[in-house]
């Protein structure tokens, strides 16, 4: 009897280690703690791709959390974030959805931020999604089409230059250049050679000639100045000769002075001309008189 109690007692002893056992391992996988030392935090992500309930969350790759639920709003999905009270968030704090490992995991990193003022809790926070294994496959894939264009252009153009150089009459044809230009470099050089000595006698009569005109410069240049100067006064006068002659040729155009006036006078031309007429038609007359009886003068003078 006594056998059978004590058997009973470590059955039930071992249940209850167990049931202990299997509280434990459940609240550690879901991350469920009976403690308050914990605090939330809403974050908004335009995707959450992949990312599930109990996810990791950390703090400078440091786990200090984890996901605790999700909502969706409009375009938006709001997370819930479940941290542990002693990790200081900054306002300036990045919220980014990550990959945690190979296998596709996800986990929400956050880099707390360096701003003196600390998160207000009661707002939604505005997160980013990094892209994963899966994501840059997509952008391959979208771009797939254009690199094996891109390939094919390689392939071709690689073609035509390898046609190109394996052209037996084209590598003559270079080789011919090649020789030529070998050649004229030898005769090039061979004529330096053979000038050498004019071409150095060239050289020192271009220095001995700046020399001198260096020297005459410097003998002459007082008077160069002062030739400058002079030619600097003639033109000046000449602007000034040309000014007033342009301001007298605008007097005479609006009648200013008397030359314009005698130019540009209606009545005075009209005048001039009925006078040159009538004496035109006087020196007629007298013409005809001295041709025929002689010049009459017909006269009545009373001297008393």
């Amino acid at each position: 009897m006594k056998d059978q109690r004590k058997t009973e007692l470590k059955v039930g002893i071992a249940v209850i280690v167990g049931l202990i056992l299997f509280i434990w391992i459940l609240t550690w996988a879901k991350n469920f703690s009976l403690s308050t030392t914990e605090k939330s935090i809403l974050v908004s992500f335009k995707n959450v791709s992949g990312l599930e309930i109990g996810d990791e969350v950390s703090i400078n790759g440091v786990k200090k959390g984890f996901v605790d639920d999700f909502k969706i709003e409009g375009d938006n999905v709001i997370v819930k974030l479940s941290l542990e009270n002693d990790t200081p968030i900054k306002e300036d704090a990045v919220f980014r959805i990550a990959m945690l490992d190979l296998m596709g995991g996800k986990k929400v990193e956050i880099y707390p931020g360096i701003s003196p003022q600390n998160i207000d809790y009661s707002k939604v926070q505005t997160g980013s999604f990094t892209a994963d294994i899966a994501s840059v496959m997509a952008m391959v894939g979208g771009v797939q089409d254009d690199i094996n264009s891109s390939i094919k252009d390689m392939k071709i153009t690689l073609t035509a230059l390898n046609n190109y150089l394996t052209d037996k009459q084209l590598n003559q044809n270079i080789k011919s250049s090649v020789d030529n230009l070998s050649e004229a470099a030898k005769k090039l050089n061979s004529m330096m050679d053979e000038n050498r000595e004019n071409l150095k006698k060239l050289i020192g009569n271009s220095v001995e000639l700046s020399e001198e005109a260096k020297l005459i410069l410097n003998q002459n240049k007082d008077e160069i100045g002062k030739t400058f100067k002079e030619m600097k006064i003639l033109l000046e006068r000449t602007n000034s000769l040309v000014t007033k002659a342009n301001d007298f040729a605008d007097e005479i155009k609006n009648k200013n002075n008397t030359l314009g006036k005698l130019l540009y006078d209606d009545e005075l031309y009209s005048s001039l001309t009925k006078s040159i007429t009538q004496l035109n038609e006087l020196t007629i007359l007298i013409l005809e008189q001295l041709k025929g009886d002689g010049f009459k003068v017909d006269a009545d003078v009373d001297l008393f």
